[in-house]
């Protein structure tokens, strides 16, 4: 199996280019991943960089007419909240250079000190936070504006020419709003379950490959520092789920789709943030689990008969797996059977975590020592078990709350 598998891969790497370019078109019409959504906003862009060159050059016949198109394009957002945002902040840069321009252009006229004067007042007024990612904007308006200001010929010429650029910024936002707005607006309700999926699956992951060791009493420092590496590195996965929450979010702003049956009824995220938020405090929670079992190693784990413990805990961690699995797979379509699933597998760590509990107890393990991981352990499994019950309870209720 494993040669023919790797014949396969030479072979695919052999066709090239070409193949490649077969596949991406493939993934891209067969599934709503990133391909469809890169080739749909590349033809949007086209479609609203289009309708404003139109617009600019054959109806108002001006002498800067890719002012629009880039317009248009430049705030073409993945969400139409975005879009929205993005455009009345580039207007709002661009008016800021015009005018700096004109004002300065009057007093001064178009020499280079005016120029100067207009570098510094418009990269200074572009670090305005109001302004956002478009604060380089207003320099960059104002650069155009001030070459288009020293070529006029009349002080009549430059006024209309000034207004014109602000003209064509605002019919490029417009027709680049419009098109995204009508034209398949993006809805990424998904991008909320995938955060919860990928922190599920690293969570899911890590304690899957400590509940083994644990049962078998294999604790070495290579493992643990692992374990420790690994749960410390989860900042960036922590990070990209918010990130794809907020999105799922913002999709839904002044979104025409929302009027579809299909989106009628989905109305906000609380759900899927509450669980979003107890999976990043689960991953916290296991940091500090696998520091504390990293900085034991070097104790002398002998002095207690701590067997037994770990087997019990070994057991509660493969109970947590169990869930996180589950939680890895989220899927709207059959949440409703995926939140039983969810409540009876939290029924069991519930039970594991009692074991845990009650059998550091029985065996009079120094749960006070801070020297010992024991009482980290049991305080930690309390604390997880909160979380994974509380991801189980708010999905309960979101479910119950639809039917």
């Amino acid at each position: 199996m494993a040669g023919e598998g790797a014949g396969q891969r030479t072979e695919a790497a052999a066709r090239g280019w070409p193949d490649r370019v077969r596949q991406w078109w493939l993934r891209a019409r067969g599934t709503a991943g990133y391909e469809r959504y890169t080739l749909l906003l590349v033809l949007k862009s086209t479609l609203a960089a289009t309708l404003a060159w139109v617009v600019s050059y054959y109806l108002l016949d001006s002498p800067s007419p890719a002012f629009a198109p880039f317009s248009a394009v430049l705030i073409m957002q993945v969400t139409v909240y975005q879009s929205l945002l993005q455009s009345l902040r580039y207007l709002g840069a661009v008016a800021v250079g015009v005018a700096m321009v004109a004002a300065l252009g009057f007093l001064g006229g178009p020499d280079l000190l005016t120029f100067v004067l207009v570098a510094l007042a418009g990269l200074t007024i572009g670090r305005w936070p109001a302004l956002g990612a478009q604060g380089p904007q207003v320099s960059t308006a104002a650069f155009f504006a001030f070459s288009t200001y020293a070529s006029a010929t009349s002080a009549t010429d430059k006024v209309t020419q000034l207004g014109q650029i602000i003209l064509l910024v605002l019919i490029g936002c417009t027709i680049g709003v419009i098109v995204n707005v009508t034209v398949a607006p993006p809805m990424r309700y998904r991008s909320a379950e995938y955060g919860i999926r990928s922190l599920s699956t690293a969570l899911g992951d890590l304690v899957s490959d400590m509940y083994p060791v644990l049962r078998d009493g294999e604790l070495d420092e290579e493992r643990l520092r692992q374990w420790r590496r690994r749960a410390e590195q989860t900042g960036g996965l922590i990070t990209q789920a918010k990130d794809g929450f907020n999105t799922a979010q913002e999709s839904l702003y002044f979104n025409p789709r929302r009027l579809l049956r299909r989106y009628r009824g989905k109305r906000s995220f609380e759900g899927y943030g509450a669980v979003l938020a107890a999976l990043e405090r689960s991953l916290y929670q296991v940091s500090s689990l696998t520091r504390s079992l990293h900085e034991w190693q070097e104790e002398d784990g002998s002095r207690h008969d701590d067997g037994a413990f770990l087997r019990g805990y070994a057991d509660f961690l493969e109970s947590l797996s169990k869930i996180a699995e589950v939680l890895g797979e989220l899927d709207e379509d059959s949440l409703d059977e995926q939140a039983r699933q969810l409540c009876g597998l939290a029924d069991e760590a519930r039970e594991c975590r009692r074991c845990v509990s009650d059998g550091a107890s029985r065996a009079g393990l120094p749960l006070d020592d801070p020297a010992r991981p024991y009482g980290v352990l049991v305080v930690e499994s309390t604390r997880l078990m909160e979380e994974f019950q509380h991801c189980c309870d708010v999905l309960q209720r979101y479910v119950d709350q639809e039917a």
